[in-house]
């Protein structure tokens, strides 16, 4: 639906980059949130304070390349995560390619990212709810590994669970490599991205 109403009025110059996670100091440091730990790095590089509040959200504004850079921390949690996305999409006019999410996923190693320009939400929440609140799976999405969760941790607890410290360089290697790759995407394209950084 969403890529139908701004097909044809999308802003060109324009990224929304938005990072999955939880609000609140207890989810601070959680595997649950790389997505915001990248568009935190993201900030750092591109010089964007991240805090406006407003469209169920924390988001900044910047260059790069001559792009409006549009940083985002959804405030709804992490199963509501659409909602801040269909606002954000309304306010900034874009077409579905110019809207970067980056999220957590168990199913790719710790430390490794794999970038994609469409595909399912398979098994994460806040992905659901974003191709719910899109109606699509075709944008860009850039996956930050964790790995898999021991065999006696519930997925719920493990993602949910604080980094520890042996974990923490590995994880931080992962959502570098997610930031490097979100401008990657935006200065030469998803499928430049792609094959740059699916080749580990």
């Amino acid at each position: 639906m969403l890529r139908k109403i701004f097909g044809n009025t999308s802003s060109e110059n324009t990224y929304v980059v938005i990072g999955l996670g939880n609000i609140g100091d207890e989810y601070a440091n959680t595997r649950h949130n790389m997505g915001f730990m990248a568009i935190d790095i993201l900030a750092s590089r591109l010089g964007i304070n991240i805090s406006r509040r407003k469209y169920q959200g924390y988001y900044g504004e910047g260059r790069y390349e001559g792009k409006k850079v549009v940083l985002v921390k959804p405030a709804t949690y992490m199963n509501r995560s659409g909602d801040c996305v269909a606002q954000l999409l309304n306010r900034y006019k874009i077409s579905l390619d110019k809207l970067i999410i980056l999220y957590d996923d168990v199913d790719i190693k710790a430390g490794s990212i794999r970038v994609r320009a469409k595909g399912s939400a398979g098994s994460h929440n806040g992905m659901r709810s974003v191709l719910k609140a899109t109606g699509s799976e075709e944008f860009p999405r850039i996956r930050i590994g964790i790995g898999k969760n021991p065999p006696d941790v519930d997925i719920v607890q493990y993602v949910l669970g604080r980094i520890g410290k042996e974990e923490a360089s590995v994880l931080r290697k992962g959502i570098e490599k997610a930031s490097e790759a979100a401008l990657l995407i935006m200065s030469e394209g998803i499928e430049r991205a792609m094959n740059i950084c699916n080749q580990n």
